[in-house]
């Protein structure tokens, strides 16, 4: 079987790592930083666990095939999963709505805060019904899914929200507090249609929390990998790739070592990768995808605070809507708090550990990149942003006053330096509205060998979509190695042919 050399540990690359050990190949993985899993990760303050990536995780309900996916890959299995009773609260003079995991519930919610919007109401609904039903989720049990027949009845209905951005949707209720819910999940210029899977997946049992968090997660697929007999290099940066002609021969690493290989495998971001490792240019589905004004990159940066209230007054994510005089210095009209308290290792007893999330977008990104030079600028930034943000935090909720200390802050800068990508993203492009999230292929021309797994190659990204770039890697080796086995015996036939043709007796004449 094939030696495979990954570039990269994240989620991706131990995807890629596990699926090349099932399939009988040798895999070696190279990542620069002290651990694995990128953006899956998370890191101790004091007694304060911060946890980075996971929101809801797509893949927690055994009926699908991402929870197979993320057993397969050591993720979950007999690990427990949290559902959240609820996810991103919003709040109007008093009145709160969230999204409840009962979507019965959600709908009641609903109308009961605008009657006047029961039309858009009850489509919506019957939109998250539709494709939970796709995708199998449907049902009391969750475990439900549509015919051929079902599916094609039900295409008329999707086909509205695919024409619509979560804007687009908002605008069509009358109610503020509506209005404001269905922006709050992912903005305002995503399709329509991401908001749709989010509500189907989190009240299809589909987008729980796995026990531990991010990093818990990340070392269960570390220790998968290495268990299979995989090779785990940390603090390896690999530097360049060596080829000859259409073929890949080596990596080599920046401690002067190389790495010889039968395919390499990139994990990382494109735009990165390819200026720094090869000599090749970059895909062009992929740099269409990049040059396309309608498609945004994206990135955030979160604080933590420590928190030394029993009580907070909410559950899961609180959205906080942002006065407008502090939209310049936040870079966004909102932000999600989140609270931990279904972790209890995460913080000391009594205290909680609270963490607030900014979305930005790429040119705010740059800012934070290039404001990094300056490190007493940068940390400047940094503390004002806190202080911005804490006192947002006790205005709304005033008996966290006092309560609250910022014990760190994250950036685009802190990604980019972290995850390698170009503006520091932790997911791909934002999926716009009247477009489909195709994956795009993982092959690069005048390379055979050479195979993408990165969650770049799907919109939007994000830890399913990256572990499954992995997989199909191997997939698309396991098929190379096939035909070049088929060539092979194709190759030895014709030459006993040949042999036999030669020693076969020659007939008198």
């Amino acid at each position: 079987m094939a030696k495979i050399a990954i570039v990269g540990g994240g989620v991706s690359g131990l995807s890629a790592g596990i699926y090349a050990q099932l399939s009988g190949h040798t895999a070696t993985i190279c990542e620069r930083h002290n651990v694995a899993g990128g953006n899956l990760t998370g890191w101790q303050r004091g007694e304060y666990h911060i946890d980075n990536c996971i929101h809801w995780l797509t893949g927690t309900n055994p009926n699908t095939d991402g929870y197979r996916m993320w057993d397969t890959l050591g993720a979950l299995g007999d690990v427990d999963v949290y559902q959240p009773p609820t996810l991103y609260t919003c709040e109007e003079n008093g009145v709160l709505i969230s999204l409840n995991a009962d979507l019965e519930q959600t709908k009641n919610d609903m109308l009961k805060i605008s009657p006047e919007d029961k039309k858009e109401i009850m489509s919506l609904i019957k939109a998250v019904e539709i494709l939970q039903g796709l995708v199998g989720i449907a049902g009391e049990a969750h475990n439900e899914k549509y015919s051929k027949s079902q599916i094609a009845i039900s295409a008329p209905t999707l086909l509205k929200y695919y024409n619509l951005s979560a804007k687009d949707l908002a605008q069509r209720f009358k109610s503020p507090l509506l209005k404001q819910f269905i922006c709050s999940f992912l903005g305002d210029e995503f399709s329509s249609l991401a908001l749709i899977a989010i509500w189907a997946h989190f009240c299809g049992e589909n987008g729980g929390l796995p026990k531990g968090g991010s990093l818990a997660m990340a070392n269960r697929m570390t220790d998968r990998f290495k268990s299979l007999g995989g090779e785990l290099l940390l603090k390896t940066e690999v530097i360049g790739i060596e080829r000859e002609k259409n073929k890949a021969l080596a990596i080599n690493l920046s401690n002067g070592e190389r790495i010889l290989a039968d395919y390499i495998i990139l994990t990382a971001d494109p735009a990165v990768m390819f200026e720094r490792l090869l000599d090749t240019p970059i895909p062009k589905q992929l740099k269409k995808l990049y040059n396309d004004p309608k498609l945004q990159r994206f990135s955030s940066y979160q604080c933590a605070f420590s928190c030394d209230a029993a009580e907070l007054g909410f559950s899961g994510d609180l959205m906080i809507e942002i006065p407008p005089k502090y939209h310049s210095l936040l870079r966004t009209e909102s932000f999600a708090l989140r609270e931990f308290s279904h972790e209890k290792s995460f913080a000391p007893e009594g205290k909680q550990i609270l963490q607030t999330l900014c979305f930005c977008d790429e040119k705010a990104s740059r800012e934070f990149i290039n404001m990094r030079s300056n490190k007493h600028a940068y940390d400047a930034e940094k503390q004002e942003l806190a202080a911005t943000l804490k006192g947002l935090i006790e205005a709304k909720l005033p008996h966290l006053k006092d309560k609250l200390a910022c014990i760190d802050v994250w950036t685009p800068a802190t990604y980019q330096r972290y995850v390698d990508s170009e503006i520091g993203s932790f997911m791909s492009f934002a999926l716009p509205k009247r477009r489909l999230p195709i994956r795009q292929s993982n092959r690069i021309k005048g390379l055979d060998n050479v195979i993408l797994a990165t969650q770049w190659q799907q919109m939007p990204g994000g830890l399913p979509i990256a572990a499954d770039g992995g997989k199909k890697a191997i997939e698309t080796i396991n098929e190379l190695e096939f035909q070049r086995y088929q060539a092979k015996e194709r190759s030895e036939k014709t030459q006993r042919k040949d042999i036999q043709a030669k020693t076969a007796p020659q007939s008198s004449p």
